[in-house]
């Protein structure tokens, strides 16, 4: 039986896709999550999942796979450890575990098969069930430090407009295009978007905008139906884009929001971004960035 798009009052669900095996870092990544590496005081996973709690999200599904384990210890209170720092009056850094202590419930379940961000996120199917839900990749930061309130916006949007689908984008060079899941505008108001259609890694003079996915959706359930209908492609793996794609074809409503440009993303997919990341949030510390830039224009200097 096909599902309806009925937005619920209230989005309290959040899917996040931690499963891949972050080849691009490797071999950082062998034996730890990519999601797990730090960025100045904190892993990757942590600011997202600060993020989505921030934004009203309520409980999160980390979709994982073999080996991230770390991920669910990180989140899982440890109180060992915590009457260690007690005990030592060593309050600052207990006060720095409070994240564990969040007004949100973690689920986790695991992909099987590396097979692609869309499986991933029909792995969350039943924790969703027939309520609209966020995604967010574990891999991407939104906003220097994760302050961000771009999802927040999202959710307001896809309840206002009785949407199927919202998708966050960003401009990227257009010589980079290909890297990405391009939109293809219909409308256009302001930094809101009516999505016209959508293409997974276009050519440079096939890609209809520079207005690139950028790591944050809304859904409605309506999206695991189209999931299931997808092709896998010539690697095995089933696109989220098709998916989105065939909202678009049947006229549902799908549209995109410009990240605001104090809330770029932060993408940890390769060294080179994981490096200006790393240098950009540590350079923000309040207690080591000054110390830190001065040392870096000696560097530069030498």
């Amino acid at each position: 039986m096909r599902r309806h798009c009925y937005p619920q009052r209230v989005i309290v669900n959040a899917i996040v896709p931690v499963a891949g095996f972050g080849t691009r870092l490797l071999p950082a990544t062998k034996s730890q999550p990519k999601e797990m590496l730090p960025v100045a005081r904190k892993p990757i996973v942590q600011y997202v999942s600060e993020e989505l709690v921030n934004n009203g999200l309520k409980q999160i599904l980390f979709v994982t796979g073999r080996g991230k384990t770390s991920i669910e210890n990180h989140f899982d209170h440890d109180p060992e450890l915590s009457r260690l720092l007690e005990k030592t009056n060593k309050h600052e850094l207990l006060e720095a575990l409070n994240f564990s202590e969040m007004d949100v419930k973690y689920f986790y379940t695991r992909q099987p098969v590396q097979r692609g961000l869309g499986d991933a996120i029909l792995c969350g199917e039943s924790f969703a069930g027939q309520n609209p839900f966020v995604v967010a990749l574990g891999d991407s930061i939104i906003g220097l430090n994760g302050k961000s309130s771009t999802v927040a916006r999202m959710v307001h949007l896809f309840q206002t407009h009785h949407a199927a689908a919202i998708v966050a984008v960003e401009e990227v060079p257009r010589e980079e295009v290909r890297h990405y899941g391009i939109v293809d505008p219909a409308s256009m108001d302001g930094d809101v978007i009516r999505v016209a259609n959508l293409i997974e890694k276009p050519a440079v003079d096939a890609a209809p905008s520079n207005l690139a996915i950028a790591a944050r959706y809304v859904f409605s359930p309506l999206i695991f139906d189209l999931i299931k209908q997808v092709e896998p492609d010539h690697r095995g793996e089933v696109q989220l884009t098709n998916a989105i794609q065939r909202m678009c074809e049947e006229g549902r409503r799908v549209l995109a929001v410009k990240l605001p440009a104090t809330e770029r993303r932060f993408d940890i997919g390769n060294f080179p971004s994981y490096y200006e990341s790393f240098v950009e949030f540590a350079l923000a510390d309040p207690e080591h960035g000054p110390a830190l830039r001065e040392r870096l224009k000696q560097l530069l200097a030498d």
